[in-house]
């Protein structure tokens, strides 16, 4: 998949020394992901084994679904025999975070022609953190650093997810806790975000979001809620945000 794509890459302007740097470049920004998605993708693999579904959905989900929580909801979800609609709901609302990535994403993916529609489809959680982090390379386009990141990222999801499936359906595994591996991840970008932004007020009101959300509605919705009492707390405290922004 990733070769013709390089190869429509440098047909658009880059020369092949240079769009070399840039994927080495992308590669070792995405190296915390490899090891996340790694780990977490031979995790799905396995417990979608375990919970009786064929190993050939690991791939298939891994390509068009891309969502590691919505993968592992999914599984259970699949195995107790839910509608396929009430599977399309519920997979909405856990990913109805990713609107508030995508807001937040218009100007960096703006102009970036053929690649926009693949950047929003694989904004997920991790590349998320990564792009709004990383340093593009001062010689490289912005564009083509994100795409490639991006790209780089759900092949090694593919990979693991792949070897996951192969793995449960060839030896016997006990997949009891693998799914936590991904809270794992998350955890490791949480740390990540914090040193590149180390400003108390946007953890803050993620805390007090939370707590709100879980008083209100324990789990019932949860995540939904707690994102949306955090975008109308940071939009009322943007300017005060922006004012103490570095130069």
């Amino acid at each position: 998949m990733q070769l013709p794509v390089l190869r429509l890459m440098m047909s658009k302007g880059p020369s092949a020394g240079s769009m070399q740097a840039v994927l080495a470049a992308a590669f070792k920004a995405s190296l915390p992901v490899l090891l996340g998605y790694g780990t977490i993708g031979l995790a799905f693999g396995l417990v979608l084994v375990g919970a009786g579904l064929p190993a050939w959905l690991s791939p298939l989900m891994a390509l068009f679904v891309y969502a590691g929580a919505a993968q592992f909801m999914g599984v259970g979800l699949l195995a107790a025999g839910t509608a396929l609609p009430e599977i399309a709901l519920l997979t909405l609302l856990l990913n109805a975070r990713h609107a508030v990535y995508g807001l937040s994403m218009l100007r960096p993916f703006s102009g970036s022609s053929w690649r926009k529609p693949y950047l929003i489809f694989a904004l997920t959680d991790e590349t998320y953190g990564l792009l709004t982090t990383v340093k593009v390379p001062a010689t490289a386009s912005a564009h083509n650093f994100y795409f490639l990141i991006s790209l780089l990222n759900q092949s090694y999801w593919f990979v693991a997810c792949t070897l996951g499936a192969l793995l449960g359906a060839a030896l016997p595994f006990d997949t009891s806790g693998l799914d936590f591996a991904l809270t794992a991840l998350f955890v490791v970008l949480l740390v990540e975000q914090i040193r590149k932004t180390p400003r108390p007020e946007p953890y803050l009101v993620a805390v007090a979001a939370a707590a709100l959300a879980w008083i209100l509605v324990a789990a019932t919705n949860f995540l939904l809620l707690a994102l949306l009492v955090s975008i109308f707390a940071i939009s009322l405290l943007r300017r005060r945000l922006e004012e103490r922004l570095p130069e």
